[in-house]
This record gives structure tokens, sequence and C-alpha cells, in this order.
């Protein structure tokens, strides 16, 4: 396994915020425009969250998730790549956080079933601590 393999899963999770960033700004443009909204009624701090229909408002709430748990993840694929510990194990662990991400995006960004969505984020988070913890036992370890 070379330790660029590592970096698959990292862009995968970088492209997942951008289709989230985007379709965010898809649903705020639309909702904004075909309302009767004055600029300065969006000027005022949180009222576009508060008006906003929740197909307008989980898209925002998802990309601020995205910029949670995935941070970590991202500091975790440099770290082991800097000290080139890439294996397959931690590949896999990565494309398994990928995948659960984006099932919760997915369900995030549409419709919304919360417990659905805490089980699919709870996964995508348990690959993450198990990539950190791994990596840790194996630092203090050496």
């Amino acid at each position: 396994m070379t330790q660029d393999a590592i970096f698959s899963p990292f862009f995968a999770t970088v492209f997942l915020t951008l289709l989230v960033w985007v379709y965010m700004y898809i649903r705020r443009i639309k909702f904004i425009t075909s309302s009767t909204l004055r600029p300065k009624e969006l000027a005022v701090p949180g009222r576009l969250a508060q008006i906003s229909p929740p197909s307008v408002s989980n898209p925002s709430d998802n990309l601020k998730n995205l910029f949670e748990i995935p941070i970590l993840f991202y500091a975790l694929v440099l770290y082991l790549f800097i000290t080139n510990q890439v294996d397959t194990v931690y590949v896999n662990a990565a494309w398994v956080f990928v995948v659960f991400r984006v099932l919760h995006s997915v369900v995030h960004c549409t419709f919304n079933l919360i417990m659905l969505r805490f089980y699919l984020y709870l996964f995508a988070a348990i690959a993450v601590w198990f990539i950190a913890i791994r990596a840790a036992l194996i630092h203090f370890s050496v």
C-alpha cells in the first residue's frame, strides 16, 4: 500500500464538503429569490436561520457539521502520511468514515430522519476515533 492512498478518502471528504456547500447555496438563493425578503432583513444576524424552512437550513447545518469531526480526520490523515504510517487498516477506516459522512449528509440535506442521521454520524465518528486511538497507541508505544 502506498502512503498516498490515504488521500483518496481525504479528497472525497473535501469534495463532499464542496457539494454540500454548493447545494446549500442553491437552496438559499432559491429561497431568497422566491421570497419577499429585503436585503436589510437578511443583514440581521441569525435572521435567515430563523425564517428558513428545513430545506434551506438543513444543508447549512450540515455544512457546519463538516467542519467538526472531519477536521480531526484531516489532521489524522496528514499525521499518518507525514509519519509514514498509512496502511490498509487506516485506509479502510478512512473510507468507512467517508461513506458514513456521505450518507449522513444525504439524509441531513433531504428527508432528515433524525435517528438514522444520528447513527450515520455515530459510525463515521467511531471510524475517526478508531484512527485516532490506533495512531496514538502506536505513537506512544514507540
